[in-house]
């Protein structure tokens, strides 16, 4: 096993801009990179290793002829590979949207749910998200504003930052706002029940299907509760700084600044490495890996790699 140079899988949605092409180096069919899968075994768009003796396969075909060992004792707590990462370029706002759980999205989608966390690479001036509502309203009063389009009023609009951090339980309601640029932890799930899309028309010219019923179903109409901002605490590592991003029973991401050696070994889980900024310099094994901005890493569990390099990474283990 070795250290695996990821393919993202890159989706053209009509709210996506070009910066995932321009700055971070991801290959589209046209010229709109909405969504980069960095760590994506997702049938919807699986990863490809780029480097050694696995180059031009798939990689949940690797995994599954590596084994649990690769994956970490802590993924064998899931009936499936648990983690999809993803960079998003939102030049037009997304949808109001909501994630059912496991227990729901298991009985009506046949798939687990989707509990997620955001950290913002990088947003326009003035930039805004919304993230759950401004105070608790009833089941009533959440169809009955979705059907009069005064959804807006009650929804909790937030004044975004680049560092800002935002955990995105299953059941709450959020939208990224235009020009934000966010990296995505979330459970291995591709499950999301739109509540409003602006009467934004799809490449077909019909509106885009809303799914009412289902959000009713599952959204969580109180007062988010949990911190988002500029948290996070900060140690120090010699001149490499780490940033705990948000930890859960699905993932553990942490930001890191790599300003000299840093090694990489958790015997219990693999872990990711995305490269937000810069570029780095993986060695395993005296094998040499250079991976510049936009780029992934698969790092097998138990695995000892050496980082070096001037960048900003997410990391992320289970």
């Amino acid at each position: 096993m070795y250290p695996l140079l990821l393919k993202p899988s890159v989706k053209n949605y009509l709210w996506g801009g070009d910066r995932l092409i321009t700055e971070f180096g991801l290959t589209s069919d046209t010229d709109i990179a909405a969504e980069g899968w960095m760590l994506s075994c997702h049938p919807d768009g699986v990863n490809t290793v780029l480097n050694g003796d696995q180059q031009g396969k798939s990689l949940p075909e690797v995994l599954a002829a590596w084994g649990e060992d690769a994956l970490g004792k802590r993924a064998t707590e899931f009936p499936y590979f648990p983690i999809l990462i993803k960079l998003i370029d939102a030049k037009q706002k997304l949808s109001v949207q909501v994630h059912p759980d496991d227990e729901y999205a298991l009985k009506h989608e046949g798939e687990f749910g989707k509990t997620e966390m955001w950290y913002v690479v990088d947003c326009k001036e003035g930039a805004t998200l919304t993230y759950g509502f401004t105070r608790e309203i009833s089941t009533e009063e959440f169809k009955q504003r979705m059907c009069d389009n005064t959804l807006a009023e009650v929804c909790n609009a937030v004044p975004v930052h680049k560092g800002d951090v935002f955990f995105i339980d299953a059941g709450t309601l959020h939208a990224i706002g235009e020009g934000i640029l966010i990296a995505e932890v979330q459970q291995n799930s591709n499950t999301t029940y739109r509540i409003s899309d602006y009467g934004r028309l799809g490449a077909d010219g019909k509106p885009r299907e809303l799914h009412v019923e289902k959000a009713l179903d599952v959204t969580k109409t109180t007062v988010p509760t949990m911190p988002y901002g500029q948290i996070g605490a900060v140690n120090t590592l010699g001149n490499n700084t780490v940033r705990a991003l948000s930890s859960c029973r699905f993932f553990t991401a942490k930001a890191v600044e790599l300003r000299e050696a840093f090694t990489v070994c958790n015997p219990e889980s693999f872990v990711s490495v995305v490269v937000l900024d810069g570029t780095v310099s993986l060695a395993f094994q005296d094998e040499p890996l250079t991976v510049c901005k936009g780029g992934s890493v698969f790092i097998p569990a138990n695995c000892a790699v050496t980082l070096n390099g001037t960048a900003s990474l997410l990391m992320t283990s289970l």
